[in-house]
């Protein structure tokens, strides 16, 4: 059971998990031991509200399948429940983070005295570099 916010959860059917073989340098150990996570989430025929469904359908993550299915690979750990948390954990935080409404940008102006600040700034520097020229006689 992985409990995305109070009121959505999301059951053990709903996630496959298998355990495949790391990739990357280990020794021996990395060819015996099955220790990386393969995690595969379905979006269309999950429990999700359609809210979540829709929201997350509209990423362009490059975890999401065209078919709507979210493909996770953890092997950064050793072992294979730490794995495990970590492919879950990425699954939470991908759901959650799709239902994050960004804020509405509202358009400003600089103030007068910015504006002002900022053209006494440039003649002050101009009336610097004007000192530093050859004196003509």
């Amino acid at each position: 059971m992985l409990k995305i916010s109070n009121t959505v959860e999301l059951a053990d059917w709903e996630i496959e998990l298998s355990a495949i073989r790391s990739m990357g340098n280990g020794g021996q150990n990395v060819n015996k031991v099955s220790s990386a996570i393969h995690l595969r989430f379905d979006i269309r025929h999950s429990t999700l509200p359609d809210v979540y469904k829709q929201r997350l359908l509209a990423l362009s993550d490059s975890r999401i399948t065209k078919e709507g299915v979210v493909v996770i690979k953890a092997q950064t750990y050793r072992t294979q429940e730490k794995n495990r948390e970590d492919a879950l954990s990425r699954l939470k935080g991908l759901i959650v983070s799709s239902m994050v409404v960004a804020k509405k940008r509202r358009p400003t102006r600089p103030t007068k005295s910015s504006q002002r600040r900022r053209v006494d700034s440039k003649k002050k520097n101009g009336a610097t570099k004007q000192l530093r020229k050859k004196v003509v006689m």
